[in-house]
């Protein structure tokens, strides 16, 4: 489908079948982060403005709606799920000392530190309440586990880059605990709003998380390529002491020496701006980028064999069939 279809004709796709419902999200979402005092309400603003397309609360709402109906309980915990990934973001980027969000200056780099993380504060509490007006002891429960896995994330991220150990299974593991975790968590809480049983949310909760390695992945391949093409600073992740899957294949396949010490350097976040583009090359020239465009196509076939066995009615296949071609295929 990706091949015939544009990105913007994907989204069009997706969003067809909870037009309606995706409207009482976003008028649900902007209310949440209204506020009468100036300075907050110029900065919720901000964030209102750059919301993006809405994957995350579109993935829930068509979960929801395959396995039932969009209820208020859906809405309220797609919102819930956004706010607590915004405060998440907030939070980072006062972590990492990011001074973009998206391509306009972050929270922190505006105001300063003690307000971000204030304004997290005030917005992850926002996501709990919106949780809590669904009465359902699991969306809660499904919600606050995700807000712990996100921190254990970070915290792995942290640790792993001090540990000179570079392999394959780190990475995923974190990523799992980051992205994935919340693709799982909007699949889980989607089917779960819906009225399915715990016992039965374990195949939604794959579909999430494969769903999430592929968005994952795809985010990385563009730390490869020059900004004007993706639209950020290439070997950015380096730059912050990441190693991601294509350097990481490119490296253990060649087992060169000279990259290897380069990889620590990363790691010891003593490398230089022509390291990283030295290590930038030697990834593209020994199949990294192929090596991780064959793990996005191999989950690709996992999330398309849920969509065609668990999915009946054609135009929900359609639309999460296009929504799981625009991660994989998406530019930016």
């Amino acid at each position: 489908m990706y091949q015939i279809w544009s990105m913007m004709d994907l989204l069009s796709l997706i969003k067809q079948p909870i037009t309606k419902e995706l409207e009482q999200f976003i008028s649900l979402f902007n209310a949440s982060l209204t506020h009468e005092d100036r300075l907050q309400e110029e900065i919720f603003a901000r964030i209102r403005r750059r919301a993006g397309k809405r994957m995350r609360p579109m993935l829930i709402m068509l979960m929801a709606k395959n396995y039932g109906a969009v209820t208020d309980a859906t809405l309220h915990a797609a919102v819930g799920l956004e706010l607590l990934h915004t405060a998440s973001l907030v939070h980072d980027d006062v972590v990492d000392e990011s001074r973009e969000r998206r391509g306009q200056a972050s929270v922190n780099a505006i105001y300063d530190n003690k307000v971000a993380v204030l304004v997290g504060d005030y917005i992850l509490s926002t996501a709990l309440l919106h949780v809590s007006v669904t009465h359902n002891e699991l969306i809660v429960r499904y919600l606050s586990e995700l807000g712990r896995t996100l921190s254990d994330g970070e915290i792995l991220q942290l640790t792993s880059i001090a540990d000179s150990e570079i392999s394959e299974e780190t990475y995923y593991k974190i990523i799992s605990r980051k992205t994935a975790a919340l693709f799982e968590a909007c699949c889980s809480i989607g089917a779960i709003s819906a009225g399915v049983p715990e016992s039965r949310v374990g195949e939604a909760k794959r579909f999430g998380q494969t769903l999430g390695i592929i968005f994952q992945i795809r985010d990385d391949i563009f730390d490869y390529y020059d900004s004007d093409e993706i639209g950020k600073p290439t070997g950015n992740d380096m730059a912050e002491g990441k190693l991601t899957l294509p350097v990481i294949y490119a490296l253990r396949s060649t087992g060169d020496a000279g990259m290897l010490a380069l990889a620590q350097k990363v790691k010891q976040g003593t490398v230089t701006h022509d390291e990283i583009a030295r290590l930038v090359a030697f990834t593209k020239a020994n199949g990294g980028i192929e090596y991780a465009e064959r793990r996005m196509a191999e989950m690709h076939a996992e999330a398309q064999a849920f969509i065609d066995g668990r999915v009946t009615d054609p135009v929900l296949r359609q639309s999460l069939g296009a929504y799981l071609d625009f991660i994989i295929k998406r530019d930016k």
